[in-house]
């Protein structure tokens, strides 16, 4: 049985905070670190396209690998 995992945008902007709040940029920096750069392609594309949830096959394994780290 193949279970379809869907994940909130909220959720992914949690773990874009969480990444931030554990490598914040430089002094005036305004560039995010490297996992929060990586779920904030679909974060984005989540807001341009007006969608609540997305499913979690269509992360790429470097999108999921940032997401579940971030709550590891």
């Amino acid at each position: 049985m193949n279970t379809t995992i869907m994940l909130r945008i909220e959720q992914l902007e949690r773990a874009i905070n969480i990444w931030r709040a554990r490598q914040p940029a430089a002094d005036g920096d305004p560039i995010l670190c490297r996992e929060a750069r990586i779920l904030a392609e679909p974060y984005a594309l989540m807001i341009f396209k007006r969608e609540t949830q997305i499913d979690a096959a269509q992360l790429s394994t470097a999108q999921r690998a940032a997401f579940d780290g971030a709550f590891a």
